[in-house]
């Protein structure tokens, strides 16, 4: 890929295409010029109309010598070849070249390395920005800020009301099902989080929050099969058996909507398992766009405790169960917009640069994160064209 970047492919830039045809142009008119000057200059003079210093007709076909004939028609396509000469603009493209130099040195004061000169007018001549959502627009600074177990917010509640059971398997899918980890280095020291910033957000909250030891619970654990995040599944899982009572139990984590799909019960706050019908199923697809309305990305946490012969069959398909399975809670992770941010855009839209965002997140969340920018007006519906899934990009 990097020598496909680095190799010269001598592409003509849009601006040297233009200056080309435009030089082509100067040249075929300054030749026309040239010539139409020729043709009048010399018929003014072989018809006598043409006078010397001394106020006598130049040619005169008796009287003229032929010196003086050669020396007059040298003298007239002399003419001719300087309008020539003189119509070529030499000094455009050095005009044009320190023009660029100057771009380049104001883009760098803005922090912006330019290795070759036409950067500056690739960069001129832009029409579309996609850019990325996260860390981009956004400060990368990820925190999780609700939190629903059931259909009970956190905020209503505290999390000792919660059951035991229900935030002990939290616990063990966040601990398990995870890229990042948790150091601390003495109990009186601050943990220090590693991983994805949604990764180091949910393990932050676990740990402060619910005062999860993740070392205990991987000791706690045997992980028995792992299927790594995709982006295009939007989940990943794990599958792991107690050690105390060699139970063999499955996590999943991922985009709400997606976990939510998969489930067909939930847990209550007391811990006690419900069916999902219709009705409970729109509540909790409500909870999720309310969420990502308030530009929150939406993460969701399932569970389901599997019988040996299902964990033998799924050893030999080499997949993890996918479906009946029974969502344990929703967290919403907020990740601010940048100082800055929003001006930014509105210079950009100003000058006609039309800025497309590039988000895996839920919809909801992509439009609120884009009004909060300013990349759409606020009531604006249609999100389609300026958020864009990294799937479709």
């Amino acid at each position: 890929m990097m020598s496909h970047i680095s190799r010269d492919t001598n592409e003509q830039t849009p601006l040297q295409a233009r200056l080309d045809k435009l030089t082509s142009s100067i040249g075929k008119v300054g030749l026309v010029v040239a010539f139409l000057v020729l043709v009048v200059l010399l018929v003014r003079y072989f018809t006598g109309n043409t006078q010397d210093e001394s106020g006598k007709t130049e040619f005169n076909c008796s009287q003229t010598k032929s010196d003086d004939i050669v020396n007059a028609v040298v003298g007239i396509v002399a003419a001719a070849v300087t309008i020539i000469v003189v119509a070529i603009p030499e000094g455009l493209p050095l005009a044009v070249t320190l023009t660029l130099a100057y771009s380049m040195k104001r883009m760098m004061k803005d922090q912006a390395m330019v290795r070759k000169l036409p950067a500056c007018e690739t960069m001129g001549s832009a029409t579309t920005i996609c850019t990325d959502k996260t860390g981009t627009l956004t400060m990368n600074l990820m925190k999780v800020t609700k939190f629903w177990l059931g259909q009970e917010s956190m905020e209503q509640s505290h999390s000792s009301s919660f059951s035991p059971y229900v935030l002990e398997l939290i616990k063990q899918g966040v601990s398990l099902n995870t890229t990042g980890s948790v150091y601390r280095e003495s109990p009186e020291s601050k943990f220090e989080f590693t991983g994805s910033p949604t990764e180091k957000a949910i393990l932050s909250w676990a740990v402060l929050e619910l005062d999860m030891d993740m070392e205990q619970m991987k000791h706690s654990c045997k992980i028995l099969q792992v299927e790594a995040f995709n982006s295009q599944k939007k989940r990943s899982g794990v599958l792991s058996m107690k050690k105390t009572d060699h139970s063999i139990h499955v996590h999943w984590k991922g985009a709400a909507e997606m976990i939510l799909a998969m489930c067909s019960s939930y847990y209550d706050a007391s811990g006690l398992t419900k069916e999902m019908d219709d009705r409970e199923r729109n509540m909790f697809e409500q909870i999720i766009q309310d969420m990502a309305a308030s530009s929150l990305r939406c993460i969701a946490f399932a569970h389901q405790q599997i019988s040996e012969d299902q964990y033998e069959d799924g050893k030999e398909n080499k997949m993890l169960k996918e479906d009946c399975l029974t969502l344990l809670g929703l967290v919403g992770i907020k990740d601010p917009c940048r100082p800055g941010v929003k001006k930014v855009v509105d210079d950009c839209q100003r000058a006609g640069v039309n800025i497309k965002m590039i988000t895996g997140d839920n919809v909801f969340t992509a439009r609120a994160i884009a009004i909060e920018c300013g990349i759409l007006k606020p009531g604006a519906e249609n999100i389609n064209g300026a958020v864009v899934e990294g799937e479709d990009f």
